[in-house]
């Protein structure tokens, strides 16, 4: 696996809370009760660049051109979506459509509005549907990253941009898909990689923008569950690179879900600039 363009520059910014103030559409009662510092999330500055996807963008192409954008270092916390539904009322557990999040919406959780022993504040929210996911990051003046920011990013480990063709990394990975889910699940901010991101491995899977666009038929009308369970057969031998297992069971995983879906170990992250 080649990456051509130079290694986008590792870069991470701390919010500051004046600037936060300023570029957040919350209300200024999005702080109450609820650290300053809880949040004001870190993020990444990821340079431009190109790498091969293992879903190309069309037929014949692999390469795919990623603009530069900002990245969160860090799942959000089960702290910063209380602070959100607790100025969002439409996205609490108790008032939230069934259109937009499935029952199991923030069930963790010992109340709409508290965590309870089944969650700590420095562990990822998950039980999160990716219109609620979509509606935290649009409140914060950011959106969720495109399936391709994602993965550009996650290609890295703690010291090199693209780690895919090493065998010790995927073996890493697929190890922690065989990890049993109902075990609690760590804070978030474990070893950062090349970019100072954490945990795009090892501790949740995350939703994208596109989730639903991963996999694409030339008819419309075909985008439901037929085009979905042929994945692992005929739509796993269009990726690029075979022995990327790994990157496809999360591509399985995003295009087997609907977007009021939530699971024990999905959730999130936001980004901004560009697409």
């Amino acid at each position: 696996m080649r990456w051509p363009e130079a290694a986008p520059p590792r870069s991470v910014r701390r919010a500051r809370p004046i600037e936060a103030m300023r570029t957040a559409t919350f209300s200024h009662a999005w702080l109450l009760g609820v650290a300053t510092a809880a949040v004001a999330a870190d993020s990444a500055s990821i340079g431009a660049g190109r790498f091969e996807s293992a879903v190309p963008p069309a037929q014949g192409v692999a390469t795919v051109e990623v603009a530069a954008f900002d990245l969160d270092t860090k799942p959000v916390t089960n702290a910063q979506f209380l602070a959100f539904v607790r100025t969002h009322r439409s996205w609490r557990r108790d008032h939230v459509s069934r259109l937009f999040a499935d029952a199991e919406y923030l069930s963790h959780w010992r109340s709409a509005t508290a965590f309870g022993a089944a969650a700590r504040p420095s562990q990822p929210v998950t039980h999160v549907s990716w219109f609620a996911a979509k509606a935290y990051c649009e409140a914060r003046g950011a959106r969720l990253p495109t399936w391709y920011e994602w993965e550009y990013v996650a290609a890295a480990d703690g010291t090199t941009p693209d780690a895919r063709g090493n065998p010790l990394w995927r073996q890493a990975i697929l190890d922690w898909y065989a990890h049993p889910s109902a075990q609690p699940l760590a804070d978030v901010g474990r070893a950062p990689n090349y970019y100072g991101v954490f945990d795009l491995h090892g501790l949740i899977w995350e939703w994208v923008l596109d989730f639903n666009a991963l996999l694409v038929s030339n008819d419309s009308r075909e985008q439901g569950g037929a085009d979905r369970a042929r994945f692992c057969g005929e739509g796993a031998l269009s990726t690029v690179d075979r022995e990327h297992y790994a990157v496809l069971m999360r591509i399985a995983f995003l295009s087997s879900l609907e977007a009021a879906y939530t699971t024990a170990n999905l959730g999130f992250r936001c980004a901004r600039g560009e697409r």
